[in-house]
Parts: C-alpha cells; structure tokens; sequence
C-alpha cells in the first residue's frame, strides 16, 4: 500500500482508476490488480477532498472495503447503505461521479452524504448515525417478499454500532433470519502480525464453504439428539470466542466472520465472495485504520475527520483582523467556569466532544464529564436519572441530533421539571452539510413542551448570559445557538443571569416593529436602520415576552417576526398566538425557514437563498409595506 504524508495539489496520475466509470467497469479487473486501484483511488481522494474540502479520515479507511463491496456485490440491484456517510466518497468516486468529487459539499454539487436523488447507488439517505441495519433490514424484507431473495448490506463502523437502535435492527434482523449481511467497520482495533494471521486464519475457515456445509449438515445429522446438538452450538461458540469477539452476534442469531484485515483488499474480496453464497443474517467484522495511508491522518485521526479546502497562501504583508470566538468555544469556557463555581454540575454529550467544545472540561474534570457515546436518548435519560438525584447536568447537543431524544426530553426530564441545561449547538442552517445536519425545528419542538424555558441569544455575550440564566433556573432549560462565529462582541468573564421572559428593544423606530430571534438580531438591525423601524431581541422564545408584543402592536402598523427556524409552528406562531388570544388586529409578516428542505452551500449562501439575509428582510418588509 503506497502510504502519503502530504496532500497532493496537483492532480495525480490514476490511469486505472480513470477507466473505472461504474462497478461493472471495476468487475473486469483481476483481483491481482485491485491493490493499485487502492492506491490510486487513495491518492485522489487525498488530492480530490483537498480542492473541496470535507470528510476525510473515515473515507481514506476504507478505500479497500469500498472496492471489494461492489467488485463482489452486483450493486445497486443488491442493496448497499452507508451508515452516516461519512465514509462514502470512495464510493461515489467508483458510481460514476469521480470527476465531480471535487465539488462536494459545494452550492450545486455533490451532496455531504449518500443522496438517494444523486445516485441510484445511494440506496438510502443518510447523515445520522446507526439507522444502516434498520433499512438494509427492510430492503431486505422487501426483496424477499417481492421475489428476490439477496443479501443486503449495510456498513456501519464501531462507534455508530453503539446505539440503541442500531442493536434493535440487530435483534429484529437475527429474529427475521433475512438475507443481510451487517459489515462493522472497526477503525478503533489495530491487528498485530501474530494474532493478525490467527484471526486470517480462522476467518477463512468460519467464511469457508466447507465450514458452513459442515455447520449445517451437522445440525442435520445431531437435530434428533437435542442434547448433542446444543453440546455441538455451545463448542463452536466457545471455539470463536476464543479468537473473535463474535459471541453477542452470535446469540443474536447471525453468522459471525472476523476479524478482517480491511485494508488487504484481495483477502476481503475472497472473504466476501463466501459470505455472498450463505443464507440469512451475516456478520463481518472489518479491522480498519481511520486515515490509513495519509501519515498525519493516522497519527491524529480526530483532527483529520474533516478538512477545509486548501487555500492558496495569503500574502505576507496581509494583516489579519482579530479572530472571534466560536459559540462553541464561548459554551466550552462557560462550561469550566461554572463547574469551577458550582460542584454539583455535570456535562454529558453524545460522542461531541470536540465539536461542542468539551475538551478543556473533559481534561480540568475527567469525573465530572460523561461522554455516553452515539446515544443520544440515553444521554438525555442518563441527565435525567442524575438530575433526580442532585445533580446538575448540562447536555450539550446539537440540535439536528436532539431531534433524536425527543420523547426523552418530554417524558423523561419535561414531565419531571427536572434541573437540566441543554446547550443546542449548529442551529440554523449550517452550511455545506446539508439538511441532514440543519438545526431547523428546535424552536417549533421545544416551545410546545410545558416546563421548557427556550432562549436564542443575539451574541457571544448574552450566548454565556443564557447559560448562566439556563443553569440556574429550576427546570429544564435550553439555549440554541448558530454554528461558527458571532459579531464579535466583548464577553464578559461573569455569571450573571437574565431575567426570564423579558425580550430587549434595541432601537425605537416608526411604523414598523421587527421582533428577531437569535441569529436574526444581526441582519435585522441595517433593515431596522434603513427604515427607522423598531427593533426588539426577543431572547426567549418561551416563555415569550407578552407585554413587549402587545406593547409593539399598539404603536406600529406591522409587526414582523425573523426568526433561523421553520415558520410552522415557530418563534413567529408564538407572537401570533399572543396577538390571538389578546385579540388585538395588526398586520404580521413572518420571516422564516420555509416548509422545505434548503439544499447544502455556504451559510450565508443558504440565508440568501431563503431570504433571510439583510437585503431579503428588507425586501420582504418593503413589498409587505407596498400592498398595504
């Protein structure tokens, strides 16, 4: 394996990769020449994800398993689902979309993700993480019951195979006895030369023709003697826990393989040519190394999950301004601070570590920190069993995932009036990830739970204010805030807290009343200038600020609420509701998401589009004020 220690910038030489248009290209090779595929497959990935920018460790690990799966697999007509996705651009690059690889993640190219729209090949959705053995279940099921009895394949790696439902898929699947085959790409587990050539060993043997006909026939010949027929299950058992760590799958009903070294393409097309003639559920388990063959990815594979495109240098003499502080780095230091100011605070987050910012607390308070994994309603429910017994635990989360522990959060800490903060990261639209990753629905599900205190700050400063005010208050409480960076402004080192409920008028004006939420503050001030109008920081999406609103009708001829959420059901519905039930008549104008998914670009690209940027807010307002 040819191994890199840079990023190429100039295009490599991948002549054999360049023939390969689809998998049936791939199909005529030799197997003696897929080694360089590999490599030349590796290679422009390194330099295609350096022009665009993206995923990237998980991708380079498994270059090989992606080309043995449809060397061997007749894919798309025998399904093959990605958990998450992030590990599929070696993928799109063998389906036909190599020379369109650099644009991924950019305004009208390739999706972040597998797209079921892009690819027929993309067989499911994807972007969350754990739901690969579920619909790769179903495709199954489906396949059977439309006469097409084949294997299904669903790939999912060690860390997304640690949720609860991916181990429900597990159960209902062993249970079904359909035709799917689950490939556990274990990129936490390095494979030493001895026990490696054990493991080859006998990973042959349990893939091996002669070992499944001998399964079988033996289970024939002992069924008429119960005793010796368990003595027989119970002694293969035991012979594969001794050198796999199969046993659990086992019980759970499906056929055990591995481990395998997943980055010797040739022994994982022979091991897979075997598992493709067995019936029922299939397991195999591949050792790979996240980053492989990138040296600086290998020694650092968080770091290099993803990269940003690479940019030519800036000139010497070019003075950069000051860096401002992201939200999550302002929630990372308020988080220390107060752990510092109260004992009894406790943080949890499922398997976000590094992108809410919990480093610096992980590291000052190893006890005090909890990270559950990808499970993100056993986070919430852990939270709630801590809160019950004294505890104060903030749970930071972004809030595409929240969405996940719903019926958590309702039943398990809302219905209590438990004592929790969550900290809901990347709200809004969040770029070049897409919809899968868009914190649209927050405000619309959270303000419609009783007990919910919901805050959207304007700023960094009033970022660290709420989560004093969140901590502090005696309930669940949540504050959601943008992914990136804010205006910038000074952030002061105290704890202090804001009144509950109480919005903040930011500039008297005329005519008109702009009531923005969060993120919308911003924009919304040119427009508030430009047309002398009102503008007020709601703050608090609940409890809702009911004076300032009645207070806003009377004076002005239009209100108009801005909000980075959908308008069904959102901050804006909550003003309306309020007009409603005073019954005071104004003109409203609500300015939202719309009721529609907003493709992947650049944020601000993303905020044009739905016109939620200063000049789509002042447009919107001019053409209201026009028709009235």
């Amino acid at each position: 394996m040819k191994v890199f220690d840079h990023i190429p910038k100039v295009r490599p030489t991948t002549e054999l990769l360049d023939t390969i248009d689809s998998p049936a290209d791939l199909k005529q090779l030799a197997v003696h020449q897929l080694p360089l595929l590999a490599d030349e497959l590796r290679a422009f990935l390194l330099y295609s994800v350096g022009q665009s920018g993206g995923h990237f460790g998980a991708g380079l690990g498994v270059v090989e398993l992606t080309i043995a799966l449809h060397y061997v697999y007749d894919t798309p007509a025998q399904k093959l689902v990605w958990d998450v996705g992030h590990q599929a651009y070696p993928h799109k690059i063998l389906t036909g979309r190599r020379e369109r690889l650099p644009t991924i993640r950019q305004e009208g190219g390739l999706h972040a993700f597998p797209h079921r729209a892009e690819s027929d090949y993309d067989t499911f959705g994807v972007g969350h993480s754990s739901t690969s053995i579920s619909a790769a279940l179903g495709m199954a099921i489906a396949d059977r019951l439309q006469g097409r009895d084949q294997q299904a394949i669903a790939v999912i790696g060690d860390g997304a195979i640690t949720a609860g439902m991916a181990f429900e898929a597990l159960n209902h699947a062993g249970h079904d006895g359909a035709n799917i085959l689950v490939v556990l790409n274990d990129n936490d587990m390095s494979i030493s030369e001895n026990v490696g050539a054990l493991n080859r060993a006998f990973s042959r043997v349990f893939s091996s023709k002669t070992y499944s006909h001998l399964r079988e026939n033996s289970k024939k010949v002992l069924k008429n003697l119960p005793p010796m027929l368990e003595f027989a299950r119970k002694a293969e058992e035991h012979m594969k826990g001794m050198v796999a760590p199969g046993t659990l799958f086992e019980e759970l009903g499906f056929n055990y393989v591995g481990p395998v070294d997943g980055h010797d393409v040739i022994e994982l097309v022979q091991t897979l040519s075997n598992i493709k003639t067995f019936k029922g559920p299939q397991f195999l388990h591949v050792a790979t190394q996240k980053g492989k063959g990138f040296l600086p990815a290998e020694n650092e594979p968080i770091k290099y999950h993803a990269i940003n495109k690479i940019e030519r240098q800036a000139p010497a003499d070019v003075v950069k301004g000051p860096t401002k502080p992201k939200y999550s780095s302002v929630f990372g230091q308020w988080l220390c601070d107060m752990a510092a100011h109260d004992k009894h605070l406790v943080g949890i987050t499922p398997a976000m570590r590094e992108g809410s910012d919990m480093v610096a607390f992980s590291a000052r308070y190893p006890e005090r920190y909890h990270d559950v994994a990808i499970a993100e309603q056993h986070a919430v429910t852990v939270a709630a069993g801590m809160a019950c017994a004294g505890l104060k635990p903030v749970v930071a989360i972004y809030s595409t995932f929240l969405q996940r522990a719903y019926d958590q959060l309702i039943h398990d800490v809302a219905l209590q009036n438990l004592n929790i903060l969550f900290a809901i990261d990347r709200a809004g639209l969040v770029g070049e990830d897409g919809p899968t990753h868009a914190g649209s629905f927050d405000y619309t599900f959270l303000r419609c739970v009783p007990n919910m205190v919901v805050m959207a700050p304007k700023d960094e400063a009033e970022c660290r204010q709420m989560l004093s005010t969140g901590f502090m208050h005696p309930g669940p409480a949540s504050v959601r805030y943008p992914r990136g960076t804010g205006p910038g402004v000074e952030i002061a080192n105290d704890l202090t807290c804001l009144p509950i409920g109480q919005s903040e008028t930011l500039r008297q004006g005329h005519q008109v009343a702009i009531l923005a939420f969060g993120s919308m503050v911003a924009p919304c001030m040119a427009v508030a200038e430009q047309l002398d109008a009102t503008l007020i920081n709601m703050r608090f999406i609940k409890p809702i600020d009911r004076a300032a609103i009645i207070l806003a009708a009377q004076q002005h001829e239009l209100i108009v609420t801005v909000e980075e959420n959908t308008i069904m059901g959102g901050a804006g519905s909550a003003i309306t509701e309020v007009l409603s039930a005073e019954r005071i008549l104004c003109h409203c104008l609500q300015l939202g998401l719309p009721d529609a998914y907003t493709d992947h670009a650049p944020p601000q690209r993303m905020l044009a589009a739905v016109g939620l940027d200063s000049a789509g807010i002042l447009r919107s307002i001019q053409q209201r004020l026009a028709e009235a």
